[in-house]
């Protein structure tokens, strides 16, 4: 083996042990999933198997995203990402909005292009409007709401994933001009995402990183470290969404959200966060409600708030950026909810 492999090896196994060492996030879930095979081993069989099905179902989205951040970042490319969203802010988060609306992300799902997006240093506005649009709807999302729910209501939904995603992005771009947003990423996550220490530090870009031993160093170590990352949050994420959905009927979830008026809303947009199952589960269940007297505004609340904000992905995102992004994340994605809630019981009350 030569000494630029040994090297490289030495490096990752280093870091790769520090990094197991320091962390508790997989001893808490080793320990979850012993007390789970000791008092309900069934459960624990089920918890399992659909934390293993819904990884190998985001892996390729994880691997994309974290070689396309480890690639950026090693060949210097991460720069060049930055600049391009130095641009106007209203064209940029409107973009990212249209663009989240039409993505095929999940809100699990879009978490490592987050990652991704921020570790390369493209401004959090724009990050904001394409992370707050990307899960609430996609194409197949659309023609599946449309055969349930009715073609009015994909289309409401549509335009209200599209609005929460302006409504962030162009708060996040306020408060940023502040200062108040700067680094949203946790410490050790990624290199900040505003991106103005990218945009203003011009360095070369080597495509071809490989070449280089330092560049390949980071590529590796960058890899492991979100890899590692992302995999144990997710994990647990998963393992508590499992829990949730065998142990929280779904028969107390319509009690909850029947009813009319406007306050039907207001607990359909609270109850869609721990209570969300997911947007393919969700929508015959909203069906049924509707059919049963519950007002379309608090299904499309139940729908948005629970899409972009279910416990997983709340999880995750708590990972991922520090607590006053988070807490800006979820107060944007409730406010949101609620006022698309209320303008489509309006437009069907006309």
């Amino acid at each position: 083996m030569t000494d630029f492999a040994l090297n490289i090896r030495s490096r990752t196994t280093h870091f790769t042990q520090r990094l197991w060492t320091k962390e508790k996030v997989w001893l808490f879930i080793a320990g979850l999933l012993t007390l789970l095979f000791i008092f309900e081993p069934e459960q624990a069989g089920s918890s399992a198997q659909f934390a293993a099905r819904n990884l190998l179902e985001i892996a390729p989205f994880l691997i994309l995203s974290i070689s396309m951040a480890a690639y950026a970042g090693a060949s210097g490319a991460d720069g060049l990402i930055a600049r391009a969203f130095s641009g106007s802010a209203a064209i940029m988060i409107l973009f990212a909005a249209l663009a989240g609306g039409l993505s095929p992300f999940c809100s699990c799902g879009v978490i490592p292009l987050i990652a991704a997006l921020l570790a390369m240093g493209v401004p959090l506005s724009a990050v904001m409007a394409f992370w707050l649009a990307s899960p609430v709807m996609d194409p197949s999302m659309f023609i599946l709401t449309a055969g349930v729910l009715g073609i009015e209501f994909a289309i409401a939904k549509t335009l209200a994933a599209i609005g929460l995603g302006l409504l962030g992005g162009y708060v996040v771009h306020m408060l940023n001009r502040t200062g108040r947003l700067s680094d949203p990423l946790r410490e050790g996550v990624g290199n900040g995402g505003c991106g103005g220490a990218k945009v203003r530090t011009v360095r070369p870009v080597i495509w071809k990183f490989w070449q280089e031993e330092e560049r390949v160093a980071k590529f590796i170590t960058e890899g492991i470290k979100t890899t590692l990352f992302l995999a144990k949050w997710l994990t647990i994420a998963f393992l508590l969404e499992s829990l949730m959905m065998a142990w929280l009927p779904a028969e107390l979830v319509a009690r909850s959200l029947g009813g009319s008026g406007f306050m039907p809303i207001i607990i359909a947009t609270l109850v869609g966060v721990p209570a969300y199952l997911n947007g393919y589960a969700a929508l015959p269940l909203v069906g049924e409600l509707i059919r049963q007297g519950m007002t379309p505004g608090a299904g499309l609340s139940f729908l948005v708030a629970g899409s972009v904000t279910s416990l997983p992905a709340a999880i995750a995102v708590w990972a991922l950026v520090r607590k006053k992004i988070f807490f800006l994340y979820l107060g944007i994605a409730l406010t949101g909810s609620l006022a698309a809630g209320f303008l489509f019981q309006y437009w069907t009350a006309i």
